[in-house]
């Protein structure tokens, strides 16, 4: 099969930073599916990932968590999928990624694709759809049709991630959603998502929150550079607040946090997978529940652009323009060349 992987950390600038390879076909067991890729998104993960892990000798590493695909095969334990049906997953950090054209992964951490979307249009929201959800649900513990009366705070909404964020915490929760961006078209976007109110980030946070009216907010999430907002972030957060985060800031001093007993809340969509926890059959719930969302016309894709067919130098691209920091939505390749 036509997969694409490295066998060194490169800069995507290298040629041979991402390589057109070939590699057997994988074969279903337990209860894996084996599935036929038809499209794929490209995460921060998947930058982070080629930058720092260094394959075994002789050995190509495949990134890739997002992807839609039609179930070509089911392992023997798998009970919740047959051959030809059209799912939706982001799979395992811990396993081959989903950039080749047949891929194995867990049953239980897959949906089925929403009808009403393109192959490209659905894989650009299961990574990024289910690290919203966990975050706004599992996490922070908002209860859907609730919190009327308190006001979110998303750091970075117009990414991946706040994208879908901000449609969900609209559509399903009774919060002002306030989303922050820094430039005009990517304050439009996160706006046309649905957001109450858009402020700037490259100003402090606490006094654009002033500005509209709402000094202070119940939750905050920051999806980026959560170290150059932290005092910030704690400026805003009312007494007894909850405060979520996803990147990998260098260091935090979590007492700040004390004072107000705000809660810190980590999200890793992988930590299901990684470690097989009892609920991990959540994600597959998950997925399906926002196919069904998607169906009924509450939430959109988060696609942002289509790069073509996948392929090395096409993945290169996008890995270049996601390093960039300028990326708006989802970056999305579709089908073999």
């Amino acid at each position: 099969m036509k997969a694409i992987g490295y066998t060194q950390p490169l800069s995507v600038d290298n040629a041979e930073a991402l390589l057109d390879i070939t590699l057997p076909d994988p074969v279903a067991g337990g209860r894996d599916l084996l599935v036929e890729v038809r499209a794929i998104a490209v995460n921060p993960v998947d930058t982070k990932v080629r930058k720092s892990a260094t394959p075994a000798v002789g050995e190509h590493k495949v990134l890739g968590w997002d992807a839609v695909g039609i179930v070509q095969a089911v392992g023997p334990g798998a009970e919740l999928f047959k051959p030809g049906d059209r799912v939706w997953y982001a799979g395992s950090i811990t396993r081959a990624g989903a950039n080749s054209q047949l891929h194995l992964v867990d049953e239980r951490i897959v949906g089925h694709a929403p009808q009403s979307l393109s192959d490209a249009q659905a894989a650009a929201l299961p990574l990024t759809a289910l690290t919203a959800w966990e975050m706004l649900f599992d996490r922070l513990r908002i209860v859907p049709g609730k919190q009327v009366g308190d006001a979110l705070l998303i750091i970075g909404a117009s990414g991946g991630v706040g994208s879908i964020m901000t449609q969900l915490a609209r559509r399903l929760t009774g919060l002002t959603v306030i989303g922050t961006a820094s430039r005009p078209e990517t304050q439009a976007w996160v706006r046309e998502l649905g957001a109450h109110h858009v402020i700037d980030h490259g100003k402090p946070l606490s006094e654009e929150l002033k500005r509209i009216g709402i000094p202070q907010v119940r939750y905050v999430v920051s999806l980026t550079q959560t170290d150059a907002h932290f005092a910030q972030i704690v400026e805003c957060l009312l007494p007894q607040g909850r405060f979520g985060l996803i990147d990998d800031p260098k260091a935090l001093d979590v007492t700040l946090l004390k004072r107000k007993a705000i809660s810190l809340h980590w999200e890793l969509m992988f930590t299901r997978a990684i470690f097989e926890t009892p609920d991990m059959i959540a994600q597959h719930r998950i997925l399906d529940e926002l196919a069904a969302l998607v169906d009924a016309g509450l939430i959109r894709t988060t696609l942002g652009e289509h790069f073509g067919v996948i392929n090395a130098a096409n993945l290169r691209r996008a890995h270049a323009l996601l390093e960039s920091g300028k990326a708006r939505g989802k970056i999305v390749l579709e089908g073999w060349g």
